[in-house]
């Protein structure tokens, strides 16, 4: 591991989801700036390219579909942003009330399968890196009597016909644990592990099956920073899961209180040290995905909020590359010979001037005199 932390660099790409380029609905406020087309969007976004911007993620249908194709692949010859995933809108329609995918209505899930199916298509066609699934309206608010093994059935299956009618495409599937529904099924990290594992074994294409056979791993994961401190679980750890079975496909990134309602902030606005701690776990197990900016700038730019976002992200990495590896990880194997070190440490390496503080040799063994 230290071999690995000392050789290894985090080098990030970055993505950002067209639906957050044009203000969104709220039930308390009016929108602050008017409604942007596409056109517009992806204008913004080309101007982005010089700061950063790779890649672009979109939904099925409503912002990316059959009928828009042309545009959307001239945009990306023209700037080299690339389209990253096609999402299937599986939580916005009056169609889908009563859940999209887990529905115990026969007609709204069939559609729902049928939209991912579809989204799949164009997932391939573009040769996207995978496609996002959020089951934002698969839910409830009152559990009392609901078969909850049947829900879970229902959307598992469901999004494995779909991926066995466009077999070879991957899902990175986003858990969320509440908004809109009072509770979202898979609304925890360790949730949606569960899921990956529920759905492969559930495919029958003999191209997925031989897939899986390989290795790979075809339901995999979109964990998000907001999402995951809603539920309360700590960024490093919950982001540890999916990475430890190779199912990290993706990463949404802003910021966002313990708990509350989604907010969407830049990242880094609060809990830095949650940022830079999962960013220190993304380089021990080597991510090599893009960092997917997922923000709701209400009161500032859009092309603003990307770049502090990209910003913030890109010194959170310069902060850990900096960092004492050898130390960092002896504090954690001989936690009894570097008692408070590490809290001391990083207290030192976010510091504007550490020299103003006082000294703290290496911890244990690795100091050149005794350890304070």
């Amino acid at each position: 591991m230290l071999e690995h932390l000392r050789s290894f660099m985090l080098t990030p790409r970055f993505s950002a989801g067209i639906w957050f380029f044009s203000p969104a609905s709220s039930r308390f406020h009016a929108k602050y700036s008017r409604d942007l087309s596409i056109e517009e969007r992806l204008e913004i976004a080309a101007s982005l390219a010089p700061t950063g911007l790779a890649a672009l993620e979109a939904h099925y249908p409503n912002e990316i579909n059959e009928g828009n194709l042309s545009m959307w692949r001239a945009f990306a010859a023209q700037t080299g942003i690339r389209i990253l995933t096609v999402i299937p809108l599986l939580f916005w329609d009056e169609l889908f009330e009563f859940g999209s995918l887990s529905s115990p209505l026969p007609g709204p899930r069939a559609a729902a399968i049928e939209r991912t199916t579809a989204a799949l298509r164009l997932n391939r066609q573009l040769d996207t890196d995978f496609a996002v699934v959020w089951p934002g309206i698969d839910g409830y608010e009152n559990g009392f009597g609901l078969d909850f093994v049947a829900a879970r059935d229902r959307f598992a299956s469901g999004l494995a016909q779909a991926m066995d009618a466009v077999p070879g495409v991957r899902i990175a599937f986003e858990p969320k644990p509440y908004e809109p529904r009072g509770r979202i099924l898979y609304g925890t990290t360790p949730e949606g592990v569960l899921l990956g594992h529920d759905v492969e074994r559930r495919l029958v294409s003999p191209a997925n099956k031989a897939l899986l056979a390989q290795g790979h791993a075809l339901c995999c994961m979109n964990p998000e920073v907001g999402h995951v401190l809603m539920g309360f679980e700590d960024l490093a750890c919950a982001f540890s899961w999916p990475l430890q079975e190779a199912r990290l496909a993706h990463s949404h990134w802003n910021s966002q209180p313990l708990g509350n309602y989604d907010q969407d902030l830049s990242v880094g606005v609060v809990s830095p040290e949650q940022l830079e701690a999962l960013v220190y776990t993304l380089k021990m197990y080597e991510y090599r995905g893009y960092f997917g900016i997922d923000v709701n700038p209400e009161r500032m730019p859009v092309d603003v909020a990307l770049r502090n976002s990209f910003d913030a992200i890109r010194a959170a990495i310069d902060r850990v590359e900096g960092l004492d590896h050898e130390a960092v990880l002896f504090s954690h194997n001989h936690p009894d010979q570097a008692r408070g070190w590490l809290e001391a440490y990083l207290t030192r390496a976010r510091a504007a001037r550490p020299q103003a503080l006082s000294p703290l040799p290496r911890p244990g063994p690795l100091a050149a005199g005794p350890s304070r």
